[in-house]
C-alpha cells in the first residue's frame, strides 16, 4: 500500500483483489458506460462518476465494507480525489494503475471485443488518422491538404476549450456506437 499525492491509498491489484475475496470491499469502477461494457473487472460495480452520489453506497457502508476505486489507468480516480473521498466511506483506496494494473498483475477481467472501443480513443484515431492523411496529401499531391490538418486541429483545440467535441458527437452516431445488452 502506498499513498498518493491525492491522500487515497493506493492498493496494489493484488492486495484489492485479497480484500474482494474477504468481503470486506466494494470495487467499484467510476468509467463510463461503453468503457465497462468494453472491458472490466469482474465483480466491479460501475457507478459512473458523471452520476456519482454517496446515497449510492447506503448499504455497503452500513455493512462496514472499504471502497475501492478505479479508472482505467488511475488518473481520474486521482482527479476526482475529493468526490470519490465525498461517498463517505470510512477507508477509501483505489486500486494501483487502475484496469490496466490489474489486468497486467493477470488478474481476470471481463472483455467483450463486440462492443465499440471508448469515444475518447474513437476520436484519437479518427483526428490522427485526418491529419496524418492531411499532411501527407499536402506532400505527395496539394499543399493546400495541409488545411485539413489545420481544421482537424482548430477543431480539437475547441473541444478542448469547451468541453464540446463535435468529432465525438458524430462517432457517438456511427452503427457501432449503438448500445448493445452487456454481458456480464
Amino acid at each position: 500500500m502506498t499513498t498518493n499525492e491525492c491522500g487515497f491509498t493506493a492498493l496494489k491489484p493484488l492486495e484489492a483483489k485479497r480484500l474482494l475475496d474477504e468481503g470486506r470491499a466494494i470495487l467499484v469502477d467510476i468509467r463510463d458506460p461503453n468503457e465497462f461494457a468494453r472491458e472490466h473487472i469482474i465483480g466491479a460495480r460501475l457507478v459512473p462518476l458523471a452520476s456519482l452520489d454517496a446515497h449510492d453506497f447506503d448499504r455497503e457502508r452500513a455493512a462496514g465494507k472499504v471502497a475501492i476505486f478505479q479508472c482505467q489507468s488511475g488518473r481520474r480516480t486521482a482527479m476526482n480525489a475529493a468526490l470519490l473521498i465525498g461517498a463517505g466511506f470510512k477507508e477509501t483506496y483505489v486500486v494501483d494503475g487502475g484496469l490496466n494494473g490489474w489486468r497486467s498483475a493477470g488478474l481476470p477481467v471481463h472483455l467483450d471485443r463486440g462492443q465499440p472501443i471508448d469515444l475518447q480513443r474513437q476520436v484519437q484515431i479518427a483526428a490522427g488518422s485526418l491529419v496524418l492523411s492531411g499532411v501527407a496529401l499536402a506532400a505527395l499531391v496539394s499543399p493546400w491538404f495541409v488545411v485539413l490538418s489545420g481544421f482537424v486541429g482548430a477543431g480539437l483545440v475547441f473541444a478542448g476549450a469547451s468541453g464540446s467535441c463535435a468529432m465525438a458527437q458524430v462517432l457517438a452516431l456511427m452503427p457501432w456506437n449503438r448500445p448493445r445488452a452487456v454481458a456480464a
